[in-house]
Order: structure tokens, then C-alpha cells, then sequence
């Protein structure tokens, strides 16, 4: 995206990738679909340690309604919303797709492609910048935009050189840490649940940060996956590698809140099972009665005061444990990174070093799963793509 923006007639563009094709992680989204956009935009479910104002300013900057017209029009990508999740996908329903598209666009604009390139070094000369490549290629510029992502899923590519290159340059790197990656727990408890899936609304809360979240939930082999847990997991690991106390997770597991399972719950001849697994699965309705001390032959008239206020506990605020997560491995994002105090909004150019932009996951914000991250990069690539076109 920052290439595409910075080509025009008389710029000579080079776009340097580690990998061959490029745009490996637009490949594995979406389970091999690409959720290019949300269908709607909720700022505020982006995350940051740096200034919530500067980030919103670069939000703000590319309207979501105009990034859907850029990929209908400019790339010819026409989208399709996902009403049930209220997600953009294209009409293709191929990640691929839109890989090729934004690479074909790029080279119709006259960028450059040079692939199989591992940068190395980068280093200010007198009035230019100068790249290093692992097999000693220099590369002398007039501007660099650095959109080199952070840790999460190695195998794209994302290897921290520019995070770690801009921290040598003397930018402040936010503590990096997995986000949005699956939840473990070890021993695994609920081993016996896995494959079991519902929608849930999951509550973090650690070190006076909370955060909530409605959506899938998925019981793994090593614990626990699905939107839910992603959109939340970062408060956990946050916390963890802080030091802190372990952050308290708890689960909702229907829409129904105390006061609807109290009305279902009422004393009546039906058993208290049968009530249960009409809105939960029954391998998880198993497992709650369990915990509530409640027999399955149990029916509601017989089901004391006691067992009752019980299990409504577990239906609606069930303590989640957990001990771990699965890593940059599997982490969707990097949380942290650059402080974004220390870009200029309108353009990401750096504050310390001129000519030198910063895009994508390096900065220090992220959002939810449904299409949100890649509105970061999308936003962020143009943003970067533009200002160091007019600063040449």
C-alpha cells in the first residue's frame, strides 16, 4: 500500500520484500479468505500505550468508506459484507486475490519489485539514507518508509529488524508482546472440551486495565481459541509479562444475563439438564453441572437456593483458568512497538531522522480481530506512501 501511494511519474520506487511473493500474511487471513475491511469502524477498540489522540488523528485519515472505494475501483476488488459477522471479504473469497491485486497495481504504477531481499542495515548518509541487503546490495535513497511488521508469525517474514533497528536510531520501542493469540492452560483442564464452539462475551480484567468481548469461542487440545479469547488475550499476556497478578478471565456463555437464568431456572417438574443444553452444548453443560455439584437427574423444583445461585455464577461470570498463551507463533499481531508520539501524524515521518516513515504493525496500535489491523496497515501504508512522495 505505502509503495503503491509513492509512485508517480518521475519517482523511481523500489519495494525491497524478504520474501518472494510478498504479502504472506494477506494470504493466511481470514482462513484463507482475507477480511480485507470491518464493515463498520469503532476506534475505540484499538489499543495503544503511546498518545490515543495521535492515533485516532491517523485513523482518521483514510475514511473507511473511501478504503472500500480504493479496493472496488482502484484495484477492481469488489466486496461483499458478511452479514453474520460484519466483515468485508472480496467477492472472490480468496486471500490470493488480494495479494495479486495490490501487487499488480503496484507494478502498473512503475514500483519496482525486488524480492528475496533480507535488509540488513540502514544508516543516514550525507542527505540520503542507505539500505544494506543480507548478500551485501546497497541501496541509496532519497526517503525509506520501513513497513517491516513486528514478531507475530516468523514464518511470513516478520523478523523485528525494523523495530530493532529503529530502536538503535534512538525511537522509543513500546514492550512488544503477542496479541490477539489463542489462550492456554496447563495442565488442560478442558482437553475433553475441545472442538466445542459457541458464542460467548469474555471479560479480562488485570492490573486495572478491562477489556470485554462478544463473539466465538473455541475449547483447543491446550486451551482456549476463537474471536472472543483473541480480542482479549492481550490483557492477559500484558499482564503476565509485567509481572503483575495473573489477569482474571471470566465467561458469559450465552446472551442471557442472572436475571434471564433466573427466570429459565425457576422451580418446575423439567430437569435442570434439559433447560441447559436448549441454549449450551451438551459436552459444556456436562462440565458446568459438575462444577455446580449438580446431578443430571436433578430437576428444578428440587434444585436448592444454594446450587441454583451457583450455577447461575458459572453460566454468567465462569472463572476462565489459564496459565500461558500460545506466542508470537500464533499471535495475529504485535502489541507495542514504535511510540506514536514520536511520528508526525499527517505523515508518519519520523520526529528524530527526516525522510525516514514508519508504517504498518511496527507502531505502537492494534484492533480487534474482524478486518481491524488491516485497516491499520492500509491506513498507515497510504499515509506513509504520500508523505514521502511530497517530501522528495
Amino acid at each position: 500500500m505505502a509503495a503503491v501511494h509513492a509512485a508517480g511519474p518521475g519517482r523511481r520506487v523500489l519495494l525491497l520484500e524478504r520474501t518472494h511473493d510478498g504479502g504472506r500474511k494477506i494470504l493466511i487471513s481470514g482462513g484463507g479468505r482475507c477480511n480485507v475491511l470491518p464493515g463498520t469502524l469503532d476506534e475505540t477498540r484499538f489499543v495503544t500505550a503511546s498518545s490515543a489522540n495521535t492515533m485516532r488523528k491517523i485513523l482518521r485519515s483514510w475514511p473507511l468508506a473511501e478504503q472500500r472505494q480504493f479496493f472496488e475501483q482502484d484495484l477492481a476488488l469488489p466486496l461483499m459484507l458478511e452479514e453474520a459477522t460484519g466483515k468485508l471479504f472480496p467477492v472472490a473469497n480468496r486471500s490470493r486475490a488480494v495479494r495479486d491485486a495490490l501487487v499488480q497495481l503496484a507494478r502498473s504504477r512503475g514500483v519496482e519489485w525486488v524480492g528475496d531481499t533480507r535488509i540488513t542495515g540502514l544508516q543516514r548518509g550525507t542527505g540520503r539514507w542507505e539500505l544494506t541487503s543480507s548478500d551485501d546490495r546497497r541501496f541509496p535513497v532519497d526517503a525509506v518508509i520501513i513497513a517491516t511488521g513486528g514478531l507475530s508469525v516468523p514464518a511470513t517474514g516478520s523478523d523485528g529488524f525494523g523495530l530493532d533497528r529503529l530502536g538503535q536510531l534512538g525511537h522509543t520501542i513500546r514492550p512488544t508482546y503477542p496479541a490477539l493469540t489463542p489462550i492456554t492452560l496447563e495442565p488442560p483442564a478442558y482437553a475433553d472440551l475441545a472442538g466445542v464452539s459457541l458464542d460467548v462475551t469474555i471479560t479480562a480484567t488485570s492490573a486495572g486495565e478491562r477489556r470485554e468481548a462478544t463473539g466465538g469461542f473455541l475449547f483447543t487440545h491446550r486451551g482456549y481459541s476463537g474471536p472472543a479469547v483473541l480480542d482479549v488475550s492481550h490483557v492477559a499476556v500484558r499482564g503476565r509479562l509485567a509481572g503483575a497478578a495473573p489477569a482474571q478471565l471470566r465467561v458469559q456463555w450465552t446472551r442471557f444475563d442472572a436475571d434471564a437464568w433466573a427466570a429459565l431456572l425457576v422451580p418446575s417438574p423439567q430437569a435442570v439438564t434439559t433447560v441447559l443444553r436448549h441454549h449450551l452444548p451438551v459436552r459444556l453443560v456436562d462440565r458446568l453441572l459438575a462444577a455446580a455439584g449438580v446431578s443430571e437427574s436433578t430437576v428444578l423444583a428440587q434444585l436448592p437456593r444454594p446450587s441454583r445461585l451457583h450455577l447461575i455464577e458459572l453460566l454468567t461470570r465462569f472463572p476462565l483458568p489459564w496459565t500461558g498463551d500460545e506466542g508470537y507463533q500464533k499471535a495475529e499481531v504485535t502489541g507495542g512497538g514504535v511510540a506514536l508520539e514520536e511520528v508526525h501524524p499527517r505523515t508518519l515521518e519520523s520526529k528524530l531522522h527526516p525522510r525516514l516513515f514508519l508504517a504498518g504493525e511496527l507502531l505502537d496500535a492494534f484492533g480487534p480481530i474482524g478486518g481491524y489491523n488491516f485497516v491499520w496497515a492500509w491506513t498507515t501504508g497510504r499515509l506513509a506512501g504520500l508523505a514521502a512522495a511530497a517530501s522528495l
